[in-house]
C-alpha cells in the first residue's frame, strides 16, 4: 500500500504463449534511492495460480527506482518437461536451454504516492511490459 511519502508495487504474469497466468514464478524485489544508490534487495515471492504476487514487500520511504526480477527459466523448464511434445520450442532454442529468457528483469522510477502494478506477458521467445491500473 502506497502512503504520501512511499509507493507500492504489484505485478502479475501471463505466458501469452497458452493465454494463461504463469503459475510459480519466483520474483524478487529490490529498490534504491537515487540513481547513484546501491541497490537494496528488499525480497521475493512467487506468484500464484492467478499469476500473481500479492505479497511483495513494502517500498522504503525515499525509494525512486524499482527492480523487479522474475526467474523465468525454472517456469518454462517446468513447463517443457511437462509437455514432452513441444520440441520445437527445444529445437529452436539456443544452447538446448528449454527458454530463450531465463530471467526478465524489469527497472522502473516511482515517484511517493503512487502505486505501480507492472504485468509481464511472457513467452519462451519473447515479452513486453507495461504499466498496469
Amino acid at each position: 500500500m502506497s502512503t504520501s511519502t512511499t509507493a507500492s508495487v504489484s505485478t502479475h504474469i501471463l505466458d501469452t504463449s497458452v493465454g494463461r497466468p504463469a503459475e510459480a514464478v519466483a520474483v524478487r524485489l529490490a529498490a534504491r534511492a537515487g540513481g547513484e544508490s546501491d541497490w537494496q534487495t528488499l525480497g521475493g515471492s512467487a506468484t500464484d495460480a492467478d499469476g500473481r504476487c500479492k505479497d511483495l514487500p513494502a517500498l522504503p520511504e525515499g525509494t525512486t527506482h524499482v527492480r523487479l526480477d522474475f526467474e523465468t527459466e525454472t517456469y518454462f523448464a517446468k513447463k517443457q518437461a511437462a509437455a514432452q511434445q513441444d520440441a520445437p520450442a527445444l529445437r529452436d532454442s539456443e544452447n538446448g536451454r528449454p527458454v530463450f529468457f531465463p530471467e526478465v528483469t524489469i527497472t522502473f522510477a516511482v515517484v511517493p504516492g503512487e502505486h505501480y502494478h507492472v504485468p509481464l506477458l511472457l513467452n519462451p521467445f519473447g515479452y513486453s511490459v507495461y504499466r498496469g491500473s
